[in-house]
């Protein structure tokens, strides 16, 4: 190894510089003849750490080969390597040599003395570089940073009263009542979740009355909400459909191509909006399915499309479901706002069952975080429509196969939840009173934001498209710049492609956000 000269000057300047080893015991220079005189006279950390470098540095040099030391071999110098099980400490020694010609000429030569010792802590992670942080929950974290009167959080995908506070469903808390009257039990589940869960929440999604639970072809296996029952779903995907690709709408829920990039499965994205009319952009959205490998998923958000707002009308939907079959493609459903969006169950489902009445075969994700306000119990499920019973039995037991080295079994509180008031009368009838009045408020939001857009842009843009999206979220058309404008200037939070939650939206706030709105759309480009 080339060794040239190093100042005690530049050895006191390491020594004192964020190289400087933390340690209890203070770190003092000592003096050695020998290589092996030095390994034996290290310092007390060296007995539970790597052995130690021996190198000679330029003042100029010294950080630069610091670095390049880090990645030694150091169990080749010593023929030793010893370290804890988290961290490693490299103890790095810097010899002064009083005359760099004898080094030259004889490297083995023993003359100098050790001036100073640097140990740097190097983690086993040291490759793992920092994630960025999450584009809709760090909307929540900026929000809560600010100490602006007007601030509003459009961000994040949670309903609020009038208030803007949080709210817990009456017809929650009495079916949390009901389940402590019992003294239920806290016991593991089975992998497949809670038996009376897995059957409401499949009534639920194609009637009570569909043929195809009758004839048991629907494998239902309860999942970890929304997100978990997408990931196993994917995972079913990824391990029996080796090489298909998954085709999901652009733009899409956030999460979705998380789920499948983490799974390993492949997609591409068909059209969906369109920029120009803020609407679907549906001759876009047939082309790119038409266009797609045979025997694609297609993704397809149930109601209330995430983040546009924006659903096919009922012809529409006929006519996705036909092109569908003609490329022998299976429709994967994404149904996270059943009743929240229209104030119907049985509306908000109509796409599914229109599928489903065809014959086809398909799955559906649910999730009962918005209907039911259930967000941190993570209460969802995973249906899979198969052709025969015989195919539902086996595609359950490798649901069931899939989810045990993920979680095991899942959480019971949430489904406890949900079988009770789906399966009382008087708690599911209460339920769907509350789910019109939420899903109203955010009608009624929705329509008073038009309104003072429409009376307050003197450019006369046309806003009706608000009126023409569905559910919690509006996708304003609003670009990247436009969306920090809203946040830098008039403290509404929101994500950077435009989308605003209504449901954190109330009315003596319209006003306000139409200004917001107006002045970010036509003052930025």
């Amino acid at each position: 190894m080339a060794s040239t000269m190093l100042s005690l000057s530049s050895a006191s300047a390491i020594a004192s510089s964020s190289l400087a080893p933390q340690h209890n015991r203070p770190i003092s220079p000592k003096s050695c003849t020998t290589f092996a005189e030095c390994h034996m006279a290290a310092l007390p950390c060296c007995s539970t750490v790597l052995p130690c470098i021996h190198v000679a540095l330029t003042g100029s040099d010294v950080l630069d080969r610091l670095g390049l030391l880090g990645g030694y071999d150091h169990a080749a110098v010593s023929g030793k390597n010893k370290s804890n099980s988290f961290m490693k400490t490299k103890v790095l020694r810097v010899l002064v040599r009083e005359k760099e010609k004898d080094w030259a000429e004889n490297p083995s030569s023993s003359r100098g003395r050790i001036t100073m010792a640097i140990a740097v802590n190097v983690s086993r992670f040291e490759g793992i570089t920092m994630a960025p942080p999450d584009p809709i929950l760090g909307v929540s974290e900026a929000f809560r940073a600010d100490t602006h009167e007007m601030k509003l959080n459009l961000g994040v995908g949670a309903y609020r009263t009038e208030e803007l506070q949080p709210y817990v469903l009456n017809v929650v808390k009495k079916a949390e009542n009901l389940m402590l009257e019992r003294g239920e039990n806290k016991e593991y589940l089975p992998i497949e979740g809670l038996a009376a869960f897995n059957k409401v929440t499949v009534e639920l999604l194609f009637g009570a009355d569909n043929p195809v639970i009758e004839q048991k072809r629907v494998a239902t296996v309860q999942g970890l909400s929304g997100t978990g029952s997408l990931r196993l779903a994917a995972a079913l995907i990824e391990r029996y459909f080796p090489g298909a690709k998954v085709i999901i709408s652009s733009p899409t829920w956030g999460n979705h191509k998380n789920i499948f990039n983490d799974a390993r499965v492949p997609w591409s994205e068909y059209r969906y909006y369109d920029p120009k009319t803020v609407g679907l952009d549906f001759d876009g959205m047939i082309s790119d399915i038409k266009a797609a490998p045979e025997g694609s998923f297609v993704l397809l958000h149930g109601c209330a499309h995430n983040p546009t707002g924006i659903d096919p009308t009922p012809e529409q939907w006929a006519t996705i479901a036909d092109v569908i079959e003609e490329k022998n493609h299976i429709p994967f459903f994404d149904v996270a706002y059943q009743g929240f969006a229209s104030g119907s169950l049985d509306e908000d489902a109509s796409s599914v069952r229109l599928f489903a009445a065809r014959g086809m075969e398909l799955l559906v994700a649910q999730s009962y975080s918005k209907n039911l306000g259930l967000y941190a119990e993570r209460i969802g499920a995973i249906n899979v429509l198969c052709s025969s019973a015989d195919a539902a039995t086996r595609v359950k037991s490798q649901l069931k196969r899939l989810a045990r080295p993920m979680y095991s079994n899942p959480p019971v509180h949430g489904a406890r939840v949900v079988a009770n008031i789906v399966g009382s009368t008087a708690l599911f009838n209460e339920w769907k009173k509350e789910m019109e009045m939420m899903a109203g408020r955010i009608k009624s939001v929705r329509q008073k934001l038009f309104h003072s857009l429409s009376g307050k842009d003197k450019n006369g843009k046309d806003w009706s498209f608000i009126l023409k999206q569905i559910g919690m979220f509006s996708f304003t058309g609003l670009n990247t710049a436009q969306s920090d404008n809203m946040t830098n200037k008039w403290h509404v939070y929101m994500t950077k492609d435009g989308r605003i939650s209504l449901a954190g939206l109330s009315s003596d706030k319209c006003e306000y956000l139409a200004d917001a709105i107006i002045d970010s759309f036509h003052n930025v480009k």
